[in-house]
C-alpha cells in the first residue's frame, strides 16, 4: 500500500496528515528526526480534507470530522481508538471508562497505552480522556497541547495538571 503525507502547521503546532487509499492512516506531531513513509502529497483528496475540517476545528466551526480513517494497530489497539471516536466534542472520560466501554474493564493501563499510540491525533480524540481523578495526565502531543484542545472545545476549567 502506498501512503501520501503532507505537514501543515496548526495551533498545536506542525503536524503531518498521513492517508493511504483507504482514508487518513496519521496525524503525527512534528518529531526531531522523524522518518516518514511515502510520498509528499499537496494535492492527496484524503489529506486536503484532513487539512481543511481540521482547519475548522482549530476556528471552533466544527465539533466532529467525517473523514474515512485507515488505522494499522492490534485489534486492542483499533477497539480503544474506535472507542475514542466515540467520545463527543467538549466531554471527556477517563481511561477506565473507555476500559469498560471495550468490555475489558481490567485494562486501565492498556488503554492508556493504546491511547498513547494512537495514531490519528485530535480526530480520534485520546486528548479527552483524563486521569480517574479529573486530572490532564498522558498525551502523545504534551500536556500543554492536550490543554490547547481542550480549551478549542471548551471543556470545563476544573481540569487541571495537579
Amino acid at each position: 500500500m502506498e501512503y501520501y503525507f503532507k505537514t501543515i502547521d496548526s495551533p498545536v503546532g506542525r503536524l503531518t496528515l498521513i492517508a493511504s487509499e483507504k482514508g487518513l492512516n496519521a496525524v503525527r506531531w512534528e518529531r526531531v528526526g522523524q522518518q516518514l513513509v511515502g510520498s509528499e502529497n499537496h494535492d492527496h483528496p484524503i489529506i486536503l480534507e484532513a487539512e481543511k475540517q481540521l482547519g475548522e476545528y482549530f476556528s471552533k466551526n466544527r465539533k466532529s470530522f467525517s473523514l474515512p480513517l485507515d488505522f494499522e494497530g492490534t485489534e486492542f489497539q483499533k477497539k480503544v481508538w474506535e472507542a475514542l471516536l466515540t467520545i463527543p466534542f467538549g466531554e471527556t472520560r477517563t481511561y477506565g471508562d473507555i476500559a469498560r466501554q471495550i468490555e475489558n474493564p481490567d485494562a486501565v493501563r492498556a488503554v492508556g497505552g493504546a491511547a498513547n499510540k494512537n495514531p490519528i491525533a485530535i480526530i480520534a480524540p485520546c486528548h479527552r480522556v483524563i486521569g480517574a481523578t479529573g486530572k490532564l495526565v498522558g498525551f502523545g502531543g504534551g500536556i500543554a497541547n492536550k490543554t490547547i484542545l481542550l480549551n478549542i472545545e471548551s471543556v470545563p476549567s476544573q481540569l487541571s495538571l495537579w
